[in-house]
């Protein structure tokens, strides 16, 4: 998905706060271990040279003394905030645990020498300094987890796996920067920092965050209506979300996360607060009577609850029940901000600003808040006033019909501007929710966007193939841009100047490929050629857009034959022996697909990938080695010249050990690979025993 196509994203920036204990002594220390260039005191007068020198050393020694107990102390500091810190309950936990329990076995060296601190030299103290910031680097890592949404922790581990192992790699290099053999301390201490430094070592390696089947759960919790309560009960068990405490405390975090994010967010903030609805009332279903309990005693003991400020409308001063967000970020009652855009204002109410648009975004994130509020203190939700009905959005969308036939307007009479700023819109809109993109096309914009694919303007171009893949998110829709015949301009989109249109036309066509018959249209249509060329040409996300497409398209066999004659093997290959390639997998999936005819393998073979995948084999990721391997059995399935080809490479060996050490599926193909050696040396040795 794009940035342009996706739901809300959210970039969390986690910021590192300086430690508690002030390390501008550390500074000082420097200093004073800093010999004098004042050339006052090089002159001859005052002590001897050897006086001099004694008193430098005995100076240095009682400073050094000083600093080193400083160092040692704010590292014990350290190691006993990270001691203090809760104990992770989120689908983190493990990787807390772990990094907690490292920084903790690091504590009796700081002990030994803070008793001995008079014995480092300056070289030592630098080094110390520096685990030190990685220290606090690891404890407020682990803080911001244990503060964080867990449902965004398990929905990007990615960005998690990277902060865990910035921290690990931080500490280790830290700690290899000093050395233990110039250290006054016990050999039983040393060898306890060498297991630390293995353990970090082999961290690095094994840092993987990501669940399979809590990935599976989520997806589906999130894009069925009506989830299977057995899953939602799952999830709340693996995420430690079990009671209305739980959820609550999720739900400000989420809110904290959203308020401190930088950028668009790269998370449907709108279908995180939907499964937080859905695994509270898991959770109320589960414990009919302890809900109720809790609401009781909830409201004995607020009975004259304070409406928090956040909470209220800065137009009406009343509880929001109805929260939306205008373009300075500013969220008011809707209907109070209604009022006032109707009488004409464009300036934001509070901040005075102008505002850019007159289109307000429903806040759900607060509007599930206030309401787990209400119902936390006893309170009914207020009801709508009936005198705002005739403001009432379509379904659920957050612009009326009326807004969407002024921009379909536009889009068909209006200039080259207008147009590129109805699209724009448009294209904003049907990003938001499912009811825009059905409000939207059921108005008539598809055949209107269609026609702006051959616009002129490379900025209306863009907006329009957008908004279509914002559009194609809905079913029904991909059935309107087909019937529309939009496919063929959006090819020509894919074969144009501006990369972000050909990204956005690419994850088109990949939407529209999900239906099994649109998969021959789009081929026929000479999608593939401009897909192999953006694969090779495009940005980084182009080109994963361009993969993601072809693989999808492959799927029908008569594509393959196209993909194949466009030379997109070359292309595949020049990415798998490219060390910083980011499409690995990628590559070998689509290979996979094309090796799976006879003219596919004949073209691959001819690449000479034997060597190529062995390597990928022996150095990849998990998932790597097995979709190397899988490829590899895939080429050498009935043909005996590639599995010779294969067996003359080495391939024994490297199959041998991912039996051993593969995923299941890996072992698998390796393993018959294998067999398919054997039976070929056999019936060589049985050939050549009949000669």
């Amino acid at each position: 998905m794009h940035q342009n196509s996706q739901p809300w994203r959210c970039n969390v920036i986690f910021t590192i706060a300086p430690p508690t204990i002030s390390l501008n002594s550390f500074l000082r220390f420097h200093l004073a271990l800093t010999p004098s260039r004042d050339p006052l005191l090089l002159s001859n007068m005052g002590p001897t040279a050897a006086q001099e020198e004694e008193e430098e050393k005995e100076k240095e020694t009682e400073m050094s003394g000083g600093a080193g107990g400083a160092v040692a102390e704010a590292l014990l500091q350290v190691v006993a905030e990270v001691s203090a810190l809760p104990e992770s309950r989120g689908p983190l936990r493990q990787m807390c645990y772990d990094l907690a329990r490292r920084v903790k076995l690091l504590a009796p060296l700081f002990d030994e020498l803070r008793d001995d601190a008079v014995s480092l030299g300056p070289a030592e103290l630098r080094g110390l300094e520096s685990l030190c910031a990685a220290l606090v680097g690891a404890k407020e890592t682990l803080r911001s987890v244990n503060d964080g949404s867990r449902l965004y922790q398990v929905l990007r581990p990615q960005k998690f796996q990277r902060l865990f192992l910035k921290a690990t790699e931080s500490i280790e290099e830290r700690l290899g920067e000093i050395s233990l053999d110039k250290l006054n301390v016990s050999d039983e201490v040393k060898e306890q920092i060498e297991l630390v430094q293995a353990q970090l070592h082999r961290a690095k390696e094994s840092i993987d965050l990501r669940d399979l089947q809590l990935s599976g759960d989520l997806n589906r919790a999130l894009n069925e209506d009506h989830c299977d309560p057995t899953i939602l009960k799952r999830i709340s068990e693996k995420l430690q979300l079990k009671n209305k405490n739980d959820i609550m405390k999720e739900s400000v975090a989420l809110h904290k996360m959203v308020i401190s994010s930088v950028g668009e967010p790269d998370v449907s903030v709108e279908e995180m607060s939907s499964l937080l609805k859905k695994l509270k009332d898991c959770s109320l279903l589960e414990n009919p009577t302890s809900a109720g309990i809790e609401r009781k005693t909830s409201f004995a003991k607020h009975r004259c609850p304070v409406i928090p400020v956040d909470f209220r409308c800065p137009l009406s001063l009343e509880l929001m029940k109805d929260p939306v967000i205008v373009s300075t970020g500013q969220t008011y009652e809707r209907s109070y901000i209604q009022k006032w855009l109707d009488n004409g204002h464009k300036t934001c109410p509070k901040t005075q600003q102008c505002l850019s648009h007159t289109a307000v975004t429903p806040n759900f994130v607060l509007k599930s808040l206030i309401a787990q509020w209400c119902d936390a203190n006893g309170i009914e939700l207020p009801k709508k006033h009936g005198g705002h009905q005739d403001r009432k959005p379509v379904n659920n969308s957050d612009i009326s019909l009326d807004g969407i036939n002024i921009l379909l307007q536009k889009l068909a009479n209006g200039n080259q501007e207008a147009q590129r700023a109805a699209a724009g819109e448009l294209r904003l809109l049907a990003k938001r929710n499912a009811d825009n993109r059905i409000s939207i096309a059921e108005a008539g914009a598809i055949p209107l966007l269609k026609q702006l694919l051959s616009s002129p303007d490379p900025r209306t171009q863009e907006h329009a193939v957008t908004a279509l893949l914002n559009l194609s998110i809905n079913n029904d829709n991909k059935g309107i841009i087909v019937k529309e015949k939009a496919i063929p301009k959006i090819v020509k989109v894919l074969e144009s100047e501006s990369m972000e249109a050909r990204e956005n036309a690419a994850a088109t066509l990949f939407s529209l490929s999900a239906v099994d018959q649109n998969k021959v249209l789009i081929g026929e249509a000479g999608a593939i050629p401009a897909l192999v060329s953006l694969l090779c040409q495009g940005s980084p996300r182009g080109k994963k857009d361009a993969a993601t497409a072809i693989f999808n398209l492959c799927l029908y066999p008569g594509n393959k034959v196209v993909a194949l004659r466009a030379g997109i093997v070359v292309h595949l290959m020049t990415i798998l022996v490219d060390p910083g390639a980011s499409l690995i997998d990628e590559a070998l999936a689509i290979l996979a697909i094309l090796a799976s005819i006879q003219e596919g393998k004949v073209v691959i073979a001819h690449s000479d990938p034997t060597p190529v995948l062995l390597k990928l084999m022996k150095t990849g990721s998990a998932q790597v080695r097995e979709n190397a391997v899988a490829l590899l059995f895939s080429l050498c399935s009935g043909v005996e010249e590639n599995l010779k080809a294969a067996k003359d490479g080495g391939a024994e060996e490297v199959l041998k050990e991912l039996v051993d050490t593969g995923t299941e599926r890996a072992k698998r193909k390796a393993g018959s690979l294998l067999g398919f050696m054997c039976q070929a040396a056999e019936a060589s040795v049985s050939d050549s025993t009949k000669i």
